[in-house]
């Protein structure tokens, strides 16, 4: 118990009727579904005008048109247009006269070199002409040796040949200024093979081979 004295409030009778302000229970709100409804109506209406009505005002042939349009697209793609003629290009042979027309110069230097060999490859009877017999036979060297020097060539040494044994009778030179001197020996001795070496002392060499007369 309280201490508090007690006040008007405090005395509530049994059987009194309620006083103050009381609020009743509202009801629950219900979703609205017309909104909804009416769109789908809409919906419909538009689906079924547009499947029965539109192809009836001239729809069709747009449509056929297009489908046309879409046909020939592939016709074009498959190469079935002729193509643009290809400018053929000139043949290649037509640049050769022209190339070939104007005289050709030769710059080779080969006549030149030959007339200065020429000139180099002279005979000179003044070069020393060595005589070796290989073909065994007794004096053959000096009958050789006589034949070259009453010739006019100046004769070397006269003997037997000591190097490795040949099949065939044979003219050493010393390089190509001797060249000439070699073919005359040849032509005086009836000896058809020269050959250039530097392995002698002396610029010409002649060998008696096997046979020889």
């Amino acid at each position: 118990m309280t201490r508090y004295a007690r006040d008007e409030f405090d005395k509530v009778p049994e059987a009194a009727s309620r006083q103050g302000v009381h609020r009743t229970a509202s009801a629950p709100s219900r979703v609205r579904l017309w909104p909804i409804l009416a769109v789908g109506m809409a919906a419909l209406a538009i689906g079924l005008v547009s499947f029965l009505i539109l192809p009836r005002l001239g729809f069709n042939a747009t449509a056929s048109q297009a489908s046309a349009s879409v046909e020939s697209a592939p016709l074009a793609g498959t190469g079935t247009t002729p193509s643009a003629p290809q400018a053929s290009a000139p043949p290649a042979v037509a640049a050769s006269p022209s190339a070939s027309s104007g005289p050709t110069h030769s710059t080779d230097p080969e006549p030149q070199a030959s007339a200065s060999a020429t000139q180099q490859a002279v005979v000179d009877r003044t070069q020393t002409v060595a005589v070796y017999n290989a073909a065994g036979t007794a004096g053959l060297a000096s009958r050789v040796g006589g034949t070259v020097q009453a010739d006019g060539w100046r004769l070397g040494q006269v003997g037997n040949w000591s190097g490795a044994p040949q099949k065939s009778s044979v003219i050493f030179y010393s390089g190509p200024q001797q060249l000439a001197s070699a073919q005359a020996l040849a032509g005086l001795l009836n000896i058809p093979t020269v050959v250039s070496s530097t392995e002698f002392q002396v610029p010409l060499v002649v060998v008696l081979g096997p046979g020889y007369r």
